[in-house]
């Protein structure tokens, strides 16, 4: 099985400089994005369509912000957008695909180099995603 992930920093931004024809090029498995930094109506899903993906895309509530997507050949058993937590969900932070062997989770953590508000964010996202990833061990 072949994975590919990336923080796309945008992903138009990334589709610009030559995004799509490397992923065509690559034929993943499964792609995950972070960073997306758009909306769904947005992104170019007929593209990821046409190559036999479906998209789980959650974007963040904030335009042009965070945000994560999977594209995936396998049809997952479930699927579950965010972990739960109001602000990290409004974030779009995180994407969970449970497939027959395995779960997938495509996550992107905060930063927390933009003041210590966001610090404190960015550690206190650490302990709780540990927390949840506990929760899914079992």
């Amino acid at each position: 099985m072949k994975l590919i992930t990336l923080n796309c920093n945008g992903i138009r931004s990334a589709k610009s400089k030559g995004l799509l024809e490397y992923l065509q090029k690559e034929n993943a498995d499964v792609l995950a994005f972070q960073e997306i930094k758009a909306e769904e109506s947005q992104m170019d899903l007929e593209f990821f369509r046409d190559l036999g993906y479906m998209p789980f895309v959650f974007s963040a509530e904030k335009k042009g912000y965070s945000g994560t997507a999977i594209f995936t050949k396998q049809k997952p058993k479930s699927h579950t957008l965010g972990l739960g937590h109001k602000l990290y969900d409004s974030e779009g932070r995180s994407i969970l695909l449970e497939f027959k062997n395995f779960a997938f989770i495509n996550t992107y953590f905060p930063s927390g180099t933009s003041g210590e508000e966001r610090q404190k964010i960015k550690m206190e996202f650490l302990d709780y995603y540990l927390s949840k990833k506990l929760e899914w061990e079992k």
